[in-house]
């Protein structure tokens, strides 16, 4: 048996988790260690590198779904422990206020578990997609959980950002309690019995795992995809530190107003996705390559209106430049990710959730790197030069990455879109 629609929505509820439990630590709890702490923006940078970081186990998880079945205890197993993770960055963050050093011990062991936990549960959620989904439902699959990931994102961010003013560290805690709990709740109810009508893909003969690994980095239009993914996942993450610091501190928003800002955002990456979903997906209107592209050139002019009004400080349309980043964002990642999800099919069989697992643990170190060079580079320049200045010149950085990666997209990736390849027979 394969996953109907049905199923296939519930298991997007579980991404819609994971979105919301981590936009509350590398956004919200970001904000408030730069501007109301005064720390560095380093600090948060080498967190939610940390937490990215120790995702380079994701192939391990991706082998492990592959070989050993019962991905649903990995999938609600990885969610407690990200909610646990979620809990204590926010503990972490009251505890930096007071008492720097055993606030920054649980900032890092917090920061760990959420890479552990997501690491764990996005994997296997990913590698059931892959494996138990039908090839022409695929990319119809990956547009339908990461726009749930997005809404939970979006207006996790939108509900917590009107929560949270006024600020105090009891709320902070309250709301970032509840909301973990909810979304731990929401995937047992999501995965329950999802299973249960489908075939275990348990292989006792399988070899082991840096064999498979090996195996899968052999395919060429597997290893083409992990380098395009790399570079492009830098770009894509260089802002997710500083736009929020940027808000509060060139444009006066206070925590709550930049928490909704990001909801914002992440609501432009909504529609974007939602975008390419029906074009691409519903209608067959462009190639999965174009729309990378597109959404790629789209994000560097996005990024270089958010810096050109940098001198206006206040009172500057910050907000529509920001969900016209979220939007070109949207474009590029689900027809990035329509791909991922039809190529992890593709190549030597009961390897999909490895290959996941490897464009997972790419997208990761990216997203670490990416974030930290981000949150580094504005430190590096606020020490040189005005806040303004110093942000803009890092958005205008990353907006140069987001060229380079268009031109990558259009050298690496296949021009023809799932339909008319399936049309084709392919």
């Amino acid at each position: 048996m394969t996953l109907g629609w049905l199923s296939i929505f519930r298991l997007g509820l579980v991404q819609m988790a994971l979105g919301a439990i981590v936009v509350l630590t590398t956004s919200t709890l970001n904000r408030l260690m730069v501007v109301e702490l005064a720390l560095p923006a380093t600090l948060p940078g080498l967190l939610v590198a940390l937490y990215y970081g120790i995702q380079i186990t994701r192939p391990r998880w991706g082998f492990r779904s592959d070989t050993a079945g019962n991905r649903t205890f990995w999938i609600v197993g990885g969610m407690a422990v990200l909610a646990l993770g979620g809990i204590g960055a926010a503990l972490g963050v009251v505890l930096l206020a007071s008492a720097f050093w055993p606030g920054l011990a649980v900032s890092i062991l917090s920061y760990a578990l959420i890479g552990i936990g997501t690491g764990a549960s996005g994997t296997s959620l990913l590698a059931l997609l892959a494996t138990a989904t039908e090839p022409h439902r695929r990319a119809a699959a990956a547009t339908i959980t990461w726009l749930m990931m997005i809404l939970g994102i979006a207006v996790t961010a939108g509900v917590i950002g009107g929560l949270l003013d006024p600020y105090s560290p009891a709320r902070l805690l309250v709301i970032v309690a509840a909301t973990a709990a909810a979304m731990l709740a929401l995937t047992v109810l999501a995965v329950y019995g999802i299973e249960r009508g489908l075939i275990a893909r348990q292989d006792p003969r399988a070899p082991p795992f840096r064999v498979a690994l090996a195996e899968v980095w052999r395919e060429r239009r597997a290893r083409n995809f992990t380098v395009f993914v790399f570079l492009s996942m830098i770009a894509y993450f260089m802002q997710e530190l500083i736009l929020e610091p940027y808000a509060g501190l060139v444009f006066g928003y206070t925590p709550g107003q930049s928490t909704q800002l990001a909801g914002a955002q992440n609501g432009g990456v909504f529609v974007g996705m939602l975008t390419v979903g029906i074009a691409a997906t519903g209608f067959g209107l462009g190639s999965l390559r174009a729309w990378v592209a597109a959404g790629c050139l789209g994000s560097a002019a996005a990024l270089l209106t958010i810096a050109g009004i940098a001198p206006a400080g206040p009172g500057a349309p910050l907000l529509p430049a920001a969900i016209a980043l979220g939007y070109f964002n949207g474009m590029f990642a689900v027809a990035a990710i329509g791909a991922m999800m039809k190529l992890a099919g593709e190549g030597r069989g009961q390897r999909e959730g490895t290959r996941m697992g490897l464009w997972g643990a790419a997208q990761a170190i990216a997203a670490g790197s990416g974030g930290f060079a981000g949150a580094a580079a504005v430190d590096l320049m606020r020490g040189l030069t005005a806040d303004a200045p110093a942000f803009a010149a890092v958005f205008t950085v990353e907006a140069g990455l987001f060229v380079a990666a268009a031109i990558l997209a259009l050298l690496v990736m296949e021009g023809r879109n799932p339909a008319a390849r399936l049309q084709a027979g392919e």
